[in-house]
């Protein structure tokens, strides 16, 4: 009975200590993958430690931001769709494309600019 209870013991804790290596060895990777994160992530200015994006701002006027941007996209995009469909000749198809590249950034200038 003796001898029996002793292997069991001996079973268990050699069990306990395979778990314990588990582990160990998952939280080293853990530790590693942390620290790769961290020094890859460290040298952006855009990310945190975590990993996580902080660059983007929040509230009612970045909202209304990002609404205006998206609605100029949506009005440019369809402009070239509707030069695309409507036009079959190539100069005014690029013409139009050339003309949204040019016109994108004053448009945004002046539909994005602050009151």
């Amino acid at each position: 009975m003796s001898k029996e209870r002793a292997r069991r013991r001996e079973e268990r804790d050699r069990e306990a200590a395979i778990r314990t290596a588990a582990r160990a060895a998952e939280q080293e990777r853990r530790e590693r993958r942390l620290a790769r994160r961290r020094s890859v992530t460290g040298k952006l200015p855009v990310f945190s430690a975590t990993g996580r994006n902080t660059g983007r701002q929040s509230g009612v006027l970045a909202h209304r931001r990002r609404v205006r941007t998206g609605l100029l996209l949506v009005l440019l995009v369809a402009l070239n769709v509707l030069v695309w469909v409507l036009r079959p000749d190539w100069e005014a198809r690029l013409g139009a494309l050339v003309f949204t590249v040019l016109a994108a950034p004053l448009l945004a200038g002046l539909v994005l600019r602050s009151r």
